[in-house]
């Protein structure tokens, strides 16, 4: 019954995704752009520079309450410009309030309701699960390769990401140490970087 009731979010989120988008709706992008505090300095001219329709997620955690806000609404008019979708890491309240497009951030942290679009984070298979049950409508798989973000964690590989990527019906975006080259090796449509697309 569970697998069911995934395979039916799966299936309307689908159709939310791949098709034209209507207000509040959104094709989901393949190519995704992360902010830091290391590259916030280049993030206009990365968006910029992104095919239009692309994905931007915000986070920007160094940042204090006030000018994290100020920040964000700057960066979310210029993605705007180019009709990139835009996610804030942050509670779906502060992300309504904001007018982000989506939220970003561990299973646990997604909205119940479908009325923004939902990225999980994973780094393995129970994470995977959980975000199937949260009705993620997308996961963000990390990380793939060696990271500046998390030097010292283990990276999954390009088989064992496949492995798992594939064993889940929600899209799934690779992150961490992500290039365009190395996207290409990996043969996966979707992914997301910080260093590699700023």
């Amino acid at each position: 019954m569970a697998a069911l009731s995934i395979a039916r979010r799966y299936s309307a989120g689908v159709a939310k995704l791949q098709t034209s988008p209507e207000p509040g709706q959104w094709a989901l992008p393949d190519l995704w752009l992360l902010s830091d505090a290391r590259n916030d300095a280049v993030l206009e001219g990365a968006l910029a520079c992104l095919p239009r329709g692309s994905g931007f997620v915000f986070r920007h955690y160094h940042l204090d309450p006030g000018a994290r806000q100020e920040r964000f609404e700057a960066l979310r008019d210029a993605a705007r410009k180019r009709d990139h979708v835009v996610v804030l890491s942050g509670s779906p309240v502060l992300a309504r309030k904001w007018r982000a497009d989506g939220v970003y951030g561990p299973a646990g942290a997604m909205p119940r309701d479908d009325s923004l679009l939902k990225i999980a984070t994973a780094h393995d298979w129970k994470e995977i699960v959980a975000a199937e049950r949260a009705g993620a409508d997308a996961i963000l798989l990390s990380p793939v390769f060696s990271t500046a973000s998390h030097p010292d964690a283990k990276p999954l590989g390009p088989v064992r990401f496949r492995l798992l990527a594939r064993k889940t019906q929600v899209p799934v975006i690779a992150l961490g140490g992500m290039t365009h080259a190395r996207a290409k090796r990996l043969g996966w449509p979707r992914w997301a970087a910080i260093d590699g697309l700023s």
